[in-house]
C-alpha cells in the first residue's frame, strides 16, 4: 500500500508519529559515561518507559498511528543495501582502529536483522564482543564501548523533521551522527516510505531538526545556535527554495538562550495564531527573513520574532501563552521544560 506523507503546519491534525521507546541503551548510562554520551543525567529507565507508553496511548486515543524506530529498523535490516548503510555508519567511528574495524564489520555482517537493529542502537561493550583482537581492542577499558549506545535517540525530534512532502534529516554533532544516519536509512529503505526524498542529511553543515518549525505552509523558522549553524540554515533554505518547498525562511539567532536550547522548546506553535513561549524571550528574540530573488538568497534586516512570525502566518498579532516565570535556564533540563509540547490538532496539546 502506498502511503502519503508530509506536513504543511505545526498544528494540523496529527495522523502518524515516529517514536522511539526508551530502551536498553539508557541502561548503559553511568556516572562515568553520561557526559561522554551527551546525556544530562541518569534516567529512571522503567519510569521513562512507563511514561512513554502513557504518552503513546494518549496519541492512539486521538487516532494517531504510532510507528516505532526499532520495529522499522528490524524490517529494513532484511535488505542488504540497508544493512550495509547501517554498518558503514557504525564503522565510521574514528576511535576504531584498522584491526578492530575489520573484526567488527565481520561480526555485524553475520547478525540477523533483529540483533543488528538492536546493536546499532544499544551499543556493544568489550565484554560482549568476543571476537575482539588487536591493539585498540586490547587497550579498551571495561567502561569503554566497542559501539557507543544512542541514549539520545529518545529525543527523536532532534534527528529529523518533515517539511512539506520531504524529510530534513539532521546533521548532528559527531557523537550523535549515527542517529541521523539510521533515521536516513529508514526513510531510504523501508517500503512504508517508498518515494520519500530527503531534502537534507548527515554530513552537511550542522543542523539540528529541533531548531526547525513549519509555522505556515511554505514558511520555515530556523533557530541558529551551537547545534544549528548559519551555514546549515543557508544550505537548507537554498534547497527548500529550489524544491519549491518554501517561499521564506525565518532565521532566528538564539543568542539570549542557554546552551543546548532549541527553537522548538523556546516557541511552540499551538494554533494558527497562538504560540506557547518563555515570556521574556518573546520580547528579545529577533528574526531575519531569508527569501530568494533572481536566484540569490536575500537576508532582511532583523525584526522582532513574534512580529515576523505573525506576518508570515498571515495574522495581525500572535497570542502568546506564557510557559511560566522560571528563568530560561530551566530549558536545559527536559523535565522542567515548559515548552516541551506536541500539537495533536489545533488547540489540542500533549505536554
Amino acid at each position: 500500500m502506498r502511503h502519503l506523507h508530509g506536513i504543511d503546519s505545526e498544528v494540523g491534525r496529527l495522523r502518524t508519529v515516529l517514536a522511539h521507546r526508551p530502551g536498553a541503551e539508557l541502561l548503559r548510562l553511568t556516572p562515568r559515561t553520561k557526559d561522554r554520551l551527551l546525556f544530562p543525567g541518569l534516567p529512571w529507565v522503567a519510569r521513562a518507559q512507563q511514561e512513554h507508553d502513557i504518552a503513546a496511548e494518549c496519541l492512539r486515543d486521538r487516532g494517531v498511528e504510532v510507528l516505532y524506530v526499532m520495529e522499522l529498523l528490524q524490517d529494513v535490516m532484511e535488505y542488504p543495501s540497508a544493512r550495509a548503510e547501517a554498518i558503514v555508519a557504525v564503522l565510521g567511528a574514528p576511535y576504531l582502529g584498522e584491526r578492530l574495524r575489520a573484526d567488527l564489520g565481520t561480526h555485524l555482517a553475520g547478525l540477523d536483522p533483529e540483533d543488528l537493529a538492536r546493536v546499532v542502537v544499544v551499543g556493544l561493550t568489550p565484554e560482549e564482543f568476543r571476537p575482539g583482537r588487536g591493539v585498540v581492542f586490547g587497550l579498551l577499558d571495561r567502561h569503554d564501548f566497542v559501539i557507543t549506545p544512542l541514549p539520545n535517540l529518545a529525543f527523536l525530534r532532534d534527528t529529523h523533521t518533515w517539511i512539506g512532502p520531504e524529510v530534513a534529516v539532521a546533521s548532528l554533532e559527531p557523537a550523535r551522527q549515527r542517529e541521523g544516519a539510521l533515521i536516513r536509512c529508514l526513510y531510504r529503505h523501508h517500503p512504508r516510505f517508498a518515494g520519500v526524498a530527503c531534502i537534507y542529511g548527515p554530513g552537511q553543515e550542522p543542523l539540528d531538526a529541533g531548531d526547525l518549525l513549519q509555522i505556515a505552509p511554505k514558511v520555515i523558522a530556523a533557530g541558529i545556535s551551537e547545534r544549528t549553524t548559519a551555514a546549515g540554515v543557508e544550505r537548507l533554505a537554498s534547497r527548500l527554495f529550489e524544491a519549491n518547498l518554501a517561499t521564506k525562511v525565518l532565521a532566528v539567532p538564539l543568542r539570549q538562550v542557554p546552551e543546548g536550547t532549541r527553537l522548538d522548546t523556546v516557541c511552540t506553535v499551538i494554533d494558527s495564531d497562538t504560540v506557547l513561549m518563555f515570556p521574556a524571550l518573546g520580547y528579545v528574540l529577533q528574526a531575519h527573513v531569508i527569501t530568494r530573488v533572481d536566484g540569490e538568497l536575500r537576508l532582511s534586516r532583523p525584526m522582532p520574532l513574534l512580529e515576523s512570525m505573525a506576518q508570515a502566518m498571515g495574522v495581525e498579532a500572535l497570542t502568546v501563552i506564557s510557559t511560566g516565570v522560571d528563568p530560561p535556564a530551566a530549558a536545559q533540563r527536559q523535565w522542567d521544560d515548559g515548552g516541551n509540547a506536541l500539537a495533536l490538532d489545533q488547540r489540542v496539546m500533549l505536554c
